[in-house]
C-alpha cells in the first residue's frame, strides 16, 4: 500500500497533473507525469472507471498499479507526480504485462519530463 504521503486523491490535483503532465499511452493504461521540486515526495494517483469492469476487477487493477507504484518509489522517491488511468484491457492483462508496460512508462516519462 502507498503511504498517504505518496498518494494523490484530490480531484483538482488529479486533473492538474492529467492536463499539464507529460503523457504516455499504452493498451492497458495511460499516464501523465508532472515534475515537482526535488524535495517533494513522488506521488501517484489512479483512475479506474467502470469501463474496466465490476468492483472486483477494478480493485484488482488498482492493487496491481499501487504495487507497481510502490516499487517505483524505491528508485524515484522524490520529484514527480503521476496520474495513471486504467483502460478496459487492463482487467485481462497479467501482472507481468502490466509491469512491462509500467517500466516502459516510467523510463520514458522520467527521462522526458
Amino acid at each position: 500500500m502507498l503511504a498517504r504521503l505518496h498518494r494523490i486523491v484530490e480531484g483538482d490535483q488529479l486533473r492538474m497533473v492529467s492536463r499539464k503532465g507529460t503523457k504516455f499511452h499504452s493498451a492497458v493504461f495511460s499516464a501523465s507525469l508532472l515534475r515537482t521540486t526535488s524535495e517533494s515526495p513522488s506521488r501517484f494517483g489512479f483512475i479506474v472507471s467502470k469501463q474496466v469492469g465490476g468492483a472486483v476487477l477494478r480493485n484488482r487493477v488498482k492493487r496491481r498499479l499501487r504495487s507497481l507504484a510502490a516499487d517505483t518509489l524505491r528508485d524515484h522517491p522524490r520529484g514527480f507526480d503521476c496520474v495513471v488511468r486504467a483502460q478496459a484491457p487492463s482487467a485481462e492483462a497479467s501482472f507481468p504485462d502490466l509491469a512491462g508496460q509500467w517500466s516502459q512508462m516510467i523510463e520514458r516519462l522520467v527521462t522526458r519530463a
